[in-house]
């Protein structure tokens, strides 16, 4: 028999290795990581309790140490596996980073696929698939039938692919396609109807959207000219409309590995990672979308294609490759390139196998040192061929069949020495694939922040499926590589065809989706004209108030008739009753600044429900009812209470609520400070008008503080067009219906309530949560103000959405997250939009008071909202800019305004009163 000429092998042991009852476990060694065995199958025929195959009889089998040396090649250590997933990890987040060079060893390819099934897709769709099973071409017929609906198998046509399609012109490919897919048609009825097609185009591509993809590098034995660097869903559309025989469009192109994930039965838990280990190999996993550096996108999640069969291209996995991969490289379409790809897939498995048995056949080991034509020829071995022998439920004789089937002469030794030939092969590579699938998974756990990943991973290929031991394998040796993992792994349904359906039914569902959040957000999003029209209303309501004209704006005078100037000096004592608590401050204002000494009291319940005795109050408040107060100068109250203590002599000076205290304290740090701004649980503003326009009090020279009370601003309807049907329901649902209508679109008390009422729409509509309403949602007051600012912080980004919606009981998918921020981002943008356009109406009537060209004023501002939300701020400044370009505003953040705002009108009105008697 002719013999081919091979590299030598060097043996590096003497010793011999030796079949059950003498042989060592040399593929359970993992070096620190601890022992790997193939599959135990306890009591099976064929199999050793390490699990490797050999004969029934169990008789012991020296082998020389060119078989010992040989074999060796294809362990990988446990070290080496670590090495891998190091490298491969690194290589990953170089390419989602950008840093990543033209040869760089993965892709990291966006599919543009943002979202995974819901279980409530449904419809028809065709499905054609090119490449994933190698030389052959699938169209199929998929119908899904939503949530509950029964399962309806998809009708599917293989069609072998010619070679001379394969390696000639695309255009032919493309038209080869076309008339598959109008035959497989026209055995349906179809009609005219228009159809959408999912596009399964299983080579590396560069997308650019979720229907263009732009084909890097033919993979898998195909080399159709002209398609390199081209569309091709585009070359496929035109190939569709040359034949002109039906209505198709193609919504998506998927590769197989997209359609393996999307593919998966829903499970317990979501499956967010797809694994292909067929003709070649890949995987895919969805990736927090502001990690891909090339989507310029902070949000959501995208498919990202690993694109790994390249990994090893730049030379990592040199110290791992043997003879027979280098031989194989060389003889293969694409020498030098799909590296790891020659190691896994299964285009190769069955060519290493038959590599090793020429080898060892011309060493004189196999065969009685003759080798066969077959056996030289390539190809000759498939993967079938190797998943065979390598089972031990198959038995000897199948083996033997088999090797006779090539032509060779099958000595009694020859069949257990072929298995163990194909268990190194297999084991090595499903080893690989796993140490590959680990540096996903230890992407995804360190990405999301999670101490234990709970995930799962869909198979598919039919490496998985004709050879049962690889997964047994591949598990094993993911749970020693990644033990912070809980793994499942799920076959995928019908490979990747259902899942490529499914591509363009959740494409589909997101559209419509899509448009109902739209549609039902499009009130809050406000522009130019409605908010100057919400200034223009304001300034109107102002001037009626101020004249005593009847006004949603009281616009009260607050007595207070100047900002500190920087001379107040002196001790002054200040109370702030607010709350649940009372303060007694100590202000000490001297050249050098302001100290604050101060002791707080808790108010007893009986105490602020009980008698009054303790302005005039108009109303009490925030849990007060204490009687005899309502229509009462307070002041008198407190002087009169302070008289019976007879305990230390006070004047009080004067009385100031927390939006006038806010100003003051800020106009200490900055004079040109003449308005305050309160956002918090309630909102009001007040600012220093002139005293010539304020009706209610004598005089014309001078200036008066004016307590507008905007709350209550919108009461007589002026801003109805801008009230939603959600801002009515909680209006409805208040203590105080048709009252405080601007306080209830901007302020902290409201704003969850509102959102809370969005989130039950777009749940009944079926747009989140799957449809499915819960208790907890319904209930009132149950989504707080906070979890805005929370869900909005960009450093949480949507983990936070996530951990706050699944403490209420809501399970939801990345999108609902997605969804859910749109809407909490809406509804605060809207508020902070509306008091940017009212403090546009407050600065443009101090400017034009004062004839100024231009105004330079400084806003003092408190409350948690405006302090806590991370955008709010922001956007008011932004909205009082587009309204008010000839003021130029400066927002200062007040510290104490209640208390240390209180005590500085006390030192301005006690300066001002020296001052008169000068």
């Amino acid at each position: 028999m002719p013999h081919t000429e091979r590299e030598e092998l060097t043996p590096k042991e003497s010793n011999q290795l030796l079949l059950p009852g003498g042989h060592p476990p040399m593929w359970n060694h993992m070096d620190s990581i601890g022992p790997i065995g193939l599959p135990h199958r306890e009591g099976v025929p064929g199999c050793s309790q390490e699990g490797l195959p050999y004969p029934s009889n169990s008789s012991e089998l020296p082998v020389s140490p060119q078989v010992l040396e040989c074999l060796q090649q294809f362990k990988v250590t446990g070290t080496q596996l670590q090495q891998i997933q190091a490298s491969l990890l690194d290589s990953m987040e170089q390419a989602l980073g950008g840093q990543a060079s033209p040869a760089s060893a993965v892709r990291m390819l966006p599919t543009y696929v943002g979202s995974i099934p819901h279980g409530t897709e449904q419809g028809d769709f065709v499905v054609l698939e090119l490449g994933a099973t190698g030389a052959s071409l699938r169209v199929l017929w998929v119908t899904l039938m939503g949530t509950g609906g029964h399962r309806m198998e998809p009708r599917s046509q293989e069609f072998v692919i010619p070679p001379e399609v394969m390696l000639g012109p695309g255009q032919q490919l493309f038209d080869f396609a076309a008339h598959c897919l109008s035959e497989f048609l026209d055995a349906l009825p179809v009609g005219k109807q228009g159809l959408q097609l999912g596009f399964s185009f299983s080579f590396p591509c560069h997308q650019t959207g979720l229907d263009r993809s732009t084909l890097i590098s033919w993979t898998k034995g195909f080399r159709c000219s002209g398609v390199e660097g081209h569309d091709v869903v585009q070359l496929l559309r035109d190939a569709i409309k040359r034949h002109g025989a039906y209505n198709i469009d193609v919504v998506a192109v998927v590769n197989d590995t997209v359609g393996t994930m999307m593919g998966c039965e829903p499970g317990v838990g979501p499956c967010e990672v797809g694994l292909v280990v067929d003709t070649g190999t890949n995987a895919c996993y969805m990736e927090e979308a502001r990690h891909v550096a090339v989507l310029d996108e902070d949000r959501g999640r995208v498919c990202v294609s690993v694109e790994w069969g390249s990994f090893g291209d730049d030379g990592v996995l040199g110290p791992m490759l043997t003879i027979f991969d280098h031989a194989l490289d060389r003889e293969s379409l694409n020498p030098g390139a799909q590296r790891f790809e020659k190691m896994i897939g299964g285009l190769y498995l069955g060519e290493l196998v038959r590599l090793v048995l020429v080898h060892l056949a011309q060493r004189g080991v196999l065969f009685g040192g003759c080798t066969s034509p077959a056996l030289l020829s390539r190809g000759s071995i498939l993967l079938e061929h190797v998943a065979e022998m390598e089972d031990p439920w198959a038995g000897a004789a199948r083996v033997h069949a088999l090797l006779q089937d090539l032509g060779l002469n099958v000595g009694a030794s020859d069949v257990e020495l072929v298995q163990y030939v194909c268990a190194a092969v297999f084991t090595r590579a499903a080893r690989l694939c796993a140490a590959a699938l680990a540096a996903v998974l230890s992407r995804l756990q360190h990405s999301r922040e999670q101490q234990i990943l709970q995930i799962a991973v869909a198979t598919g290929g039919r490496v998985f499926e004709q050879h049962p031991s690889f997964l047994s394998i591949l598990q094993e040796t993911v749970m020693l590589l990644t033990p912070e993992c809980d793994v499942s792994f799920i076959p995928s349904v019908d490979g990747g065809g259902r899942g490529v359906a499914m591509v363009t039914a959740v494409a589909a569902r997101l559209a419509a989706h899509r448009h109902l959040l739209e549609e039902t957000l499009a009130p809050f999003q406000l522009n130019h004209e409605q908010l100057a029209a919400v200034q223009a209303q304001m300034r109107e309501a102002m001037v009626k108030g101020l004249r005593g004209e009847a006004s949603s704006l009281r616009m009260l005078p607050t007595y207070v008739r100047a900002t500190p100037d920087g001379s107040e000096r002196g001790d002054f004592l200040a109370l702030d009753l607010g709350g649940t608590n009372f303060r007694v401050l100590l202000v000490r204002v001297t050249a050098e600044g302001v100290k604050i000494t101060n002791q707080i009291y808790s108010i007893p319940e009986n105490v602020a429900q009980g008698s009054g005795q303790q302005g005039i109050l108009l109303n009490w408040t925030k849990g007060f009812s204490a009687s005899d107060c309502e229509g009462q100068d307070i002041v008198c109250l407190l002087r009169e209470a302070i008289g019976r203590r007879q305990a230390v002599e006070l004047n009080v000076v004067a009385i100031v609520n927390d939006t006038v205290g806010t100003m003051m304290s800020c106009g200490y740090e900055d004079p040109r400070c003449e308005v305050g701004l309160i956002v918090g649980t309630g909102t009001n503003a007040c600012y220093m008008e002139e005293l010539r326009n304020v009706a209610a009090v004598a005089g014309d020279s001078g200036q008066m503080c004016i307590n507008m009370e905007w709350g209550a601003f919108g009461d007589d309807g002026s801003l109805g067009l801008l009230r939603t049907c959600f801002d009515a329901s909680v209006d409805q649902a208040s203590i105080n219906p048709g009252k405080q209508s601007f306080e209830k679109m901007i302020s902290g008390m409201y704003l969850g309530e509102i959102v809370r009422h969005i989130l039950l729409h777009l749940t009944s509509l079926g747009v989140l949560f799957r449809g499915q309403q819960t208790q907890r949602l319904q209930t009132r007051d149950i989504f707080k103000t906070k979890f805005l600012s929370e869900i909005e912080s960009d450093s949480l980004a949507l983990r936070q959405v996530r951990a706050i919606l699944e403490d209420l009981g809501l399970s939801l998918t990345s999108d609902d997250a997605l969804m859910v921020l749109e809407v909490c981002q809406a509804v605060s943008q809207r508020a902070a939009q509306l008091c940017g356009a009212g403090v546009a109406a407050v600065v443009e009537k101090i400017r034009e008071n004062r004839g100024l060209e231009e105004l330079t004023v400084s806003i003092g501002v408190d409350g948690t909202l405006y302090k806590l939300h991370p955008h709010f701020s922001s956007l008011v400044a932004a909205t009082v800019r587009e309204l008010a370009p000839r003021c130029v505003v400066t927002f200062l953040q007040s510290e104490d305004g209640s208390g240390k705002g209180a005590a500085l009108v006390t030192a301005v009105a006690c300066r001002l009163a020296q001052m008169a008697r000068v």
